[in-house]
């Protein structure tokens, strides 16, 4: 049995900006990531004004990632459409790029990252891994994003009676699609579901859906729903003609949209979507991932292990509002009363909404 006195169970946002506010106090820990090679996440990409300046608190300058800034958002329901400016500006890029920038600077500080290490199972504070080996540690943070591990599974009812599943599809570049993107993102709402698309800093669009079951399981395949979206929007429609048919629509399952772990347990720091799950729509996922990882990264600091309880539920009700306010935005957009409202969404109510699912400082 190997040990550590702090074991972070995965190497994505929240993992790495554990890694990093550990690494800079000087603890003693370890970063275990499932994956040999850093990847393109389903979710994330846009990082909203609040998230760039947790980025840049952590010493990551928006402009390694994307230069281009995002400043309007265009909203789509049906034929009819709404814009506005965002309160400041945001930054749109692949969680490739921003992963692998990330867990370098955790790894530059002095982070020992183990790769292609993939955990079972967590019993307590030990770590089972797929080679039967075990990790003990005094302190584990969580973040393992929406992959649950068995031991700590989130509960089934999290999910839903119509589970949500997110879906994306990357479209390559075209002049078009690049001028009608240029500087804003889409949201696009549809029964059931919505689609957000923006372009990243390699010059592709990332289309990414969140989409309940019945609507999928009605269309007969990702690929189909995509059709089907396109004959009904056809604002959607125009970019979703641009999609490679040989290009991999890349989904998964469950997504428990609403879910906070509201309680807290000594030693054991849930992070990332492992303590609460904003929907999409909100921007704010890759926000509420990066803040975590800084807030118990510093609650640790300052009072070990024994200091993950409070934490927990401090941060749980940090996140009562943006995911409840989101929820409640969620529910509206994916009815037959987003085209009747969207005429009545003036520009003000669009950035008091974005503004309201801003996770707050601590």
């Amino acid at each position: 049995m190997r040990r550590t006195p702090a074991l972070i169970v995965g190497g994505g946002l929240a993992g790495a900006a554990t890694a990093i506010g550990l690494a800079r106090a000087g603890l003693p820990h370890l970063l275990v990531e499932r994956s040999r090679e850093t990847g393109d996440a389903i979710c994330g990409g846009f990082l909203s004004w609040r998230t760039l300046e947790t980025l840049a608190g952590l010493g990551i300058d928006p402009d390694m990632l994307n230069p281009d800034r995002v400043t309007r958002a265009r909203i789509f329901a049906g034929n009819r459409r709404a814009e506005a400016a965002l309160p400041h500006p945001a930054v749109s890029v692949t969680r490739h790029r921003l992963d692998t920038v990330m867990l370098d600077e955790a790894e530059r500080l002095g982070t020992p990252v183990e790769r292609g290490v993939t955990v079972r199972e967590i019993d307590g504070t030990s770590a089972r891994l797929a080679d039967g080996a075990t990790i003990a540690t005094d302190a584990l943070f969580l973040a393992s994003g929406k992959h649950d591990v068995r031991g700590m599974a989130r509960p089934e009812d999290a999910r839903g009676a119509d589970p949500t599943l997110g879906i994306r599809v990357r479209i390559a570049p075209s002049p078009a699609l690049s001028k009608s993107l240029a500087g804003g993102i889409e949201l696009h709402l549809f029964d059931r579901g919505y689609a957000g698309l923006a372009m990243q800093e390699d010059g592709t669009a990332n289309l990414c859906m969140a989409v309940h079951r019945s609507r999928l399981q009605a269309a007969g395949s990702p690929a189909q729903l995509l059709e089907a979206l396109g004959q009904e929007m056809p604002a959607l429609g125009e970019w979703v003609a641009l999609i490679d048919p040989s290009a991999s629509i890349d989904a998964i399952a469950n997504v428990p949209y609403g879910w906070r772990q509201r309680t807290g347990a000594d030693a054991l720091f849930r992070l990332g979507d492992q303590a609460g799950v904003i929907p999409s729509l909100a921007g704010e996922g890759m926000g509420i991932a990066l803040a975590s990882g800084v807030a118990a990264a510093r609650a640790y600091e300052k009072g070990g292990p024994a200091a993950a309880a409070s934490w927990q539920e401090d941060f749980a009700s940090r996140l009562a509002r943006p995911i409840g306010i989101a929820g409640i935005v969620r529910h509206i957009a994916e009815s037959e009363r987003a085209a009747w409202l969207l005429p009545f969404l003036r520009p003000a109510l669009i950035q008091v909404i974005a503004s309201a699912t801003r996770l707050g400082q601590s």
